[in-house]
């Protein structure tokens, strides 16, 4: 089967690799739709691997016994491998599992093996690559607004405007909540306005948090989800929104980001949250979204043949787009 590898700085390929084999309980996806995310980081820098993509759609076309899908099944493919025994796993936040299974496999590829108890179906009627967004495209974000209860009586502030941010804005445009967004990138911003996205801020601007107020009537927004990974945008979160409100933190950041535990935490009162995925349980919801939104098609901005992987890094890289979905078999 093919599957993408970056090789090399700025050079990716595909190479041939073995069917993955079959355990009990798992299904072989043939998979129709693989979304990129943060991989285009690797191909910039130069990291070798040809173990890429963690998120995709397909078709189900052979299961071990005691799978829970079959042959002909449409789904979507959830990422890591996870015990699926542990508390965690067994009240669907498996993707906190702590004692995931050792498997490298990739969603930019031809085929994959899952645990099917990750392979929740697609309803009839929603194609491939618009329920590949219920991974990365929609799922951060979902799982971050369930967890502060975003709704329509809600200002939400979304920091970054990557693929994760623009579908913050999707989804906070779905749930009929106000959605400010910080961002500096002319494409992103566009975007992010076809979205209905309600106000942008500069992030550069020395005035950004009194603008975000300003704009809350001196308060501050309920809620905010940081999306960029970046230090100056978690500081911005926590000065910008109201006293008691919630901050959920889901780009990811390995630096150091200095919190204030008296003014920022006990006087302020703000709740800091972090989200990496959504409950599985939650998969008909994210569902609700994909099937009702009419902002899919502008939020998947490239949909390209795997077969041109060297294009895709390109695009993905240049971070001039929105979602981007990848063909294994064009």
């Amino acid at each position: 089967m093919k599957q993408a590898a970056i090789i090399s700085e700025r050079q990716a390929v595909l190479v041939d690799k073995e069917m993955p084999e079959l355990r009990e309980g798992w299904a072989l996806v043939k998979i129709h739709a693989a979304p990129m995310c943060a991989e285009y980081k690797g191909f910039v820098h130069g990291h070798e691997s040809d173990c890429l993509g963690h998120e995709a759609a397909g078709e189900v076309v052979q299961a071990a016994p005691g799978s829970t899908v079959k042959p002909g099944d449409r789904v979507v493919v959830m990422p890591q491998y996870p015990c699926g025994e542990c508390g965690l796993c067994v009240q669907g936040d498996y993707i906190h599992c702590e004692h995931n299974l050792d498997v490298h496999a990739a969603t930019m590829s031809q085929f994959i093996a899952k645990p099917s108890a990750l392979l929740p179906k697609i309803p009839d009627g929603v194609s491939y690559e618009k329920a590949s967004l219920a991974c990365c495209g929609l799922g951060p974000s979902h799982g971050a607004f369930e967890r502060m209860g975003v709704d329509a009586f809600t200002t939400v502030l979304i920091t970054g405007l990557g693929p994760v941010g623009l579908g913050s804005v999707l989804n906070a445009k779905y749930r009929g909540a106000t959605a400010i967004a910080v961002e500096m990138q002319e494409y992103r911003i566009n975007l992010a306005r076809e979205l209905g996205v309600d106000h942008i801020i500069d992030p550069r601007d020395p005035e950004a948090v009194q603008k975000i107020k300003a704009l809350t009537g001196g308060r501050g927004p309920d809620c905010g989800i940081e999306c960029s990974g970046v230090v100056a945008a978690h500081r911005l979160q926590i000065d910008a929104v109201k006293r008691m409100g919630q901050v959920c933190f889901v780009g990811e950041c390995g630096a150091e980001t200095p919190i204030r535990i008296s003014p920022d935490l006990i006087r302020k009162g703000i709740s800091l949250t972090g989200s990496w995925h959504y409950n599985i349980n939650h998969f008909p919801k994210i569902m609700q979204v994909i099937q009702n939104s009419p902002l899919l098609d502008t939020f998947i901005t490239h949909v390209i043949p795997m077969s041109n992987i060297q294009e895709a890094f390109e695009v993905s890289a240049s971070q001039l787009n929105g979602k981007i979905i990848l063909k294994p078999w064009e």
